[in-house]
């Protein structure tokens, strides 16, 4: 009877012949690569559809054609119109007209020259180079490939929150940048040209200092503590060549103070991205900011300090605003696939397991990588299938281009209100015929107040209604499309201009995304039925399901207004689409569709 090997003998690796031809073939890592890009790319190129992207572009344009920046405003007629809201509005206006301008510059002549496939690529390609220097970070620690690619796609994912055409991405570009530079310590001297630039791209400079005060912290620490490596003096001198490049743009070092007259603000308080994260129940983000680091707490004789300030601020600036969440993931994912131990996987009974199957597998070495590229070819296939990946075009249907059509053939260039999501675009359209009234810049903040009354023609307690102030902004013409984007509520303002009672507005065009109502239209220009609005609102919600599937609340906020206006039939059919379509769970919702189809 034949002797059981030991348990030492059965875990003896394999001869090294077996070993090197059990290595996989020399092209397979180099697939891995190159589908690990194609996926990055693929996952940061959706259709762009920031509505700010079109007053970007018109900056741009202004700039280049101009020789000049777009200040004071000639886009808006509203920008210097009533009293300053808070004490510093003047200077965070005149601030918000330049500290972009050459971001501006680059993604207009991009667009010039690429149009939106152009723009679509620079923005995967900038969003995907910040997402590898998670990876190329772990990978300069640790040598492990796995790991640096798991890195990258923790930190893709995560900058996937914020993916738009807007200088903002040029501040994700060069923070990676400048981490790299810092964590390799090669080319140090680059930065301060690089933080020229990035001071004239983009205000998010400031993490930039974030960054080297987290390094230099470190160094200064190992010095305390005699290490010999520490290069404090290097990097005090880098960081003060930084600060001195960074003043060279047109609003100096006002970006430091600006950040706080922000939080004055109501207009910037009701954006998304400036809203504060809830801590509980905690976000994801919040989960693996803890996650890394209760590991530098396990790994704190390994762990660099640096990442202990770099994770204490960016950590912090996420919490003041959910548009830092790529900042804060970027570090938490270095951070993460640094020091997680290579078993916590599978934990020390699955390991052994684990390696009793690969070393009878006669091609156990080259497992890993095909498994990689498997999986990497699984993801792109399916960013393929969802149809957002390679999506190198803008989407045309969001936005009043029949509207600015109209406007433009008959020469209307009369004082306009419109949306503030739709002003960028009909800025890039009308201007300089027409000015817009309000748009995605943040300019003024009592123009915004009244914005607001006017879109839900709400009166206010001791001042002017919404129809009040139309007059007193010497308002004729008015361009609505019919939605709030998250609510799905129709806008009262173009609702009521549908009321026959009215004839101070007469509707002169509709369609699938706007309507435009005027005081007294132009010569050979037909008023069309006021009830028409109807019919447009009910065709752009149609759009909205048609294209963006996952957002039906317009259906509801339809089936809503019609029960309101007594159409059985209409409020019906709109909350049954809405309920075949819905995400969330309304009981009131259901019990207004049941009472609806009874009375049918």
């Amino acid at each position: 009877m034949a002797r059981r090997p030991s348990r030492q003998a059965r875990f003896q690796p394999a001869p090294v012949a077996m070993r090197e031809r059990a290595n996989p073939p020399r092209w397979l890592r180099a697939v891995v690569l190159a589908l690990a890009a194609l996926a990055l790319i693929g996952w940061f190129s959706p259709a762009a559809a920031d509505s700010d992207t079109w007053w970007v572009l018109k900056g741009g344009q202004y700039i280049v054609r101009n020789h000049a920046l777009p200040a004071p405003d000639p886009f808006s007629f509203t920008t210097y119109l009533g009293r300053p809201a808070y004490p510093a509005e003047e200077s965070t206006r005149d601030f918000n007209l330049k500290f972009e301008w050459l971001a501006e510059v680059i993604l207009y002549l991009v667009y010039a020259g690429a149009g939106f496939a152009g723009l679509v690529l620079l923005r995967a390609a900038m969003l995907s180079a910040f997402s590898v220097t998670a990876g190329l970070i772990v990978f300069h620690r640790t040598g492990g490939l796995y790991r640096a690619l798991a890195a990258t796609a923790a930190a893709a994912f995560l900058a996937g929150f914020f993916v738009s055409d807007r200088p903002y991405q040029f501040s994700n570009l060069l923070l990676g940048v400048t981490l790299l530079i810092l964590e390799y310590r090669r080319g140090l001297w680059l930065l301060p040209p690089i933080f020229l630039l990035w001071a004239n791209c983009h205000g998010g400079y400031i993490l930039g200092f974030a960054v080297l005060g987290a390094y230099l912290a470190g160094a200064l620490i190992s010095q305390w503590r005699g290490a010999p490596q520490a290069d404090w003096r290097r990097l005090f001198l880098v960081t003060a060549a930084c600060f001195l490049a960074s003043g060279l743009n047109p609003n100096g070092f006002r970006a430091f103070t600006v950040l706080m007259a922000y939080r004055q603000s109501a207009m910037i308080g009701t954006l998304f991205e400036w809203q504060r994260p809830r801590l509980w129940p905690p976000t994801l983000v919040v989960l693996l900011v803890m996650a890394a680091a209760a590991l530098l707490i396990w790994k704190r004789r390994q762990a660099p300090l640096s990442d202990w300030f770099l994770l204490a601020a960016l950590g912090a600036a996420y919490t003041t605003a959910v548009r830092n969440t790529p900042q804060a993931g970027l570090v938490v994912s270095w951070i993460i696939f640094s020091f997680i131990p290579g078993n916590y996987v599978f934990g020390p009974t699955g390991a052994r397991i684990f390696a009793r199957v690969l070393a009878r597998a006669r091609n156990w070495a080259a497992a890993p990588e095909w498994a990689t590229a498997g999986l990497l070819l699984a993801g792109l296939l399916a960013e393929l299938a969802h149809g957002a990946a390679f999506q190198l075009h803008e989407t045309a249907w969001k936005y009043p281009s029949g509207a600015a059509d109209f406007l433009l053939a008959h020469h209307i260039a009369q004082p306009m209100f419109n949306t503030w999501e739709k002003g960028g675009y009909l800025m890039w359209r009308l201007w300089p015929q027409e000015r817009v009234f309000i748009d995605g810049r943040t300019l003024n903040d009592s123009v915004f107040r009244d914005y607001r009354r006017i879109i839900q023609d709400s009166p206010a307690a001791g001042g002017p209604g919404g129809r009040e102030l139309l007059g007193r902004y010497g308002v004729q013409v008015i361009v609505m499309n019919g939605f709030e984007a998250n609510s799905g509520d129709p806008y009262r303002l173009p609702v009521m201009l549908a009321d026959p009672a009215q004839t101070e507005w007469k509707l002169v065009y509709r369609d699938a995304q706007a309507t435009v109502f005027m005081r007294q239209p132009p010569e050979g220009v037909q008023a069309l039925a006021s009830l028409d609005v109807l019919t447009s609102l009910e065709a752009q919600c149609q759009v909205i399901l048609d294209n963006d599937p996952q957002r039906p609340r317009c259906a509801r906020g339809l089936g809503r207004l019609f029960a309101r206006m007594g159409d059985i039939g209409r409020a019906t059919r709109w909350m049954g689409t809405y309920l075949e379509r819905r995400q969330d769970r309304n009981p009131s919702d259901e019990e207004l569709y049941r009472r609806l189809a009874a009375a049918r």
